[in-house]
């Protein structure tokens, strides 16, 4: 799953309405953020193999510590803790750290049997990248709804507003598509460093939410 966490995220605003855009796509793609530099310290590790399923050619070694459900679950609480620590806000905090768990659940429904139950535990996955159509209608859905309920529960403040959201919507299709039907990454190193551009989408969702504001206030 990629974009249709994003959808997540976007679709959360709607229910926790005093977290920045910015804090609920990180919460969302936490899981995917930290997993690029988890691989180039060599703790989690995945082959390149083309043809590993119709959507992607990854294969998931070893990820315990970023995508098992019991790594998911401190994940949240660390991100939910820590944001209403700052903020004080429990209602958005709850929201948080059920986005982060929510990374688990979109990838156990995309991934073949290796999502880990915990570090050494079993592995599980539904498998809905073994269907291309599948997967870019449920992914399409997802971004699709998410990014139309933001856009209905917020407005544009300025010229801005409308031209960074829409702007990092469509670059967003746009590297999904790429990634599905591009060529496979060269090597592990470079598809990790190019994972760690995902955290320039934090900064910019934090960029847009600035330039938005709640509709009817």
């Amino acid at each position: 799953m990629f974009i249709g966490h994003f959808g997540l995220a976007f679709a959360a605003k709607k229910v926790a309405r005093r977290p920045s855009l910015g804090t609920l796509v990180l919460a969302a793609q936490l899981a995917d953020g930290v997993w690029p530099v988890f691989l180039l310290l060599g703790w989690e590790s995945v082959e390149i193999v083309p043809g590993a399923t119709p959507v992607n050619p990854l294969v998931f070694t070893s990820y315990p510590y970023t995508h098992s459900l019991a790594a998911a679950v401190l994940w949240g609480a660390l991100l939910g803790g820590t944001y209403f620590w700052l903020r004080r806000d429990r209602r958005g905090a709850l929201w948080i750290a059920a986005l982060v768990l929510s990374h688990w659940v979109l990838d156990f429904l995309s991934h073949g049997p290796d999502m880990p139950l915990w570090p050494g535990g079993p592995r599980i996955g539904v498998g809905l990248w073994y269907s291309l159509p599948g997967t870019l209608v449920v992914e399409f859905i997802l971004f699709g709804a998410g990014v139309w309920i933001y856009a209905s529960v917020t407005r544009a403040v300025d010229r801005l507003g409308s031209a960074l959201l829409w702007t990092f919507v469509g670059l967003l299709a746009v590297l999904y598509l790429a990634s599905v039907f591009g060529p496979p990454p060269p090597s592990v190193r470079v598809l990790a460093i190019s994972g760690l551009f995902g955290w320039l989408f934090v900064g910019w969702a934090y960029w847009i939410d600035r330039h938005r504001a709640l509709a009817g206030m």
